[in-house]
């Protein structure tokens, strides 16, 4: 699943001029910031609501900026850009107004029957491994 974010977030930063114009290495490292974090919130807010239907019904009702899973995205994503990479309020404004477009993606994708890159069985599947990292003893 990371992958398929890491493509669509590449994708909704390619004509931001923002993220454009920081230099080609730290433009990939915040695209993989982005996609991790987006990734992994995605796992907690679905496995928090019973899975990955509940989260696509959840997603598809309220993508915006108001809605409670951009908010936790968002939250955790800006602080995170700011400190590990320096980076401005103009440019972490930008990619947290991205995230309802990008979010909006993930469940076009996810509930396409055309589209295999991101389904249901995906999105459950990363939440047993995801629950099976998390809850393992270093």
């Amino acid at each position: 699943m990371f992958d398929e974010i890491l493509k669509m977030v590449k994708d909704q930063f390619s004509n931001n001029k923002e993220v454009s114009n920081l230099p080609a290495d730290q433009q990939n490292a915040v695209h993989e910031e982005v996609a991790n974090h987006v990734t992994n919130e995605l796992k907690n807010q679905a496995t928090a609501m019973g899975g990955a239907g509940g989260l696509l019904n959840s997603l598809e009702g309220a993508v915006t900026s108001n809605s409670p899973v951009v908010g936790a995205i968002e939250g955790g994503l800006v602080s995170s850009l700011a400190s590990k990479f320096g980076l401005p309020p103009m440019i972490t404004g930008a990619i947290s107004g991205a995230l309802p477009g990008l979010l909006s993606k993930f469940v076009s994708k996810a509930k396409d029957p055309n589209d295999s890159s991101i389904t249901k069985e995906s999105i459950d599947k990363s939440l047993i491994s995801h629950t099976t990292t998390a809850g393992a003893t270093p």
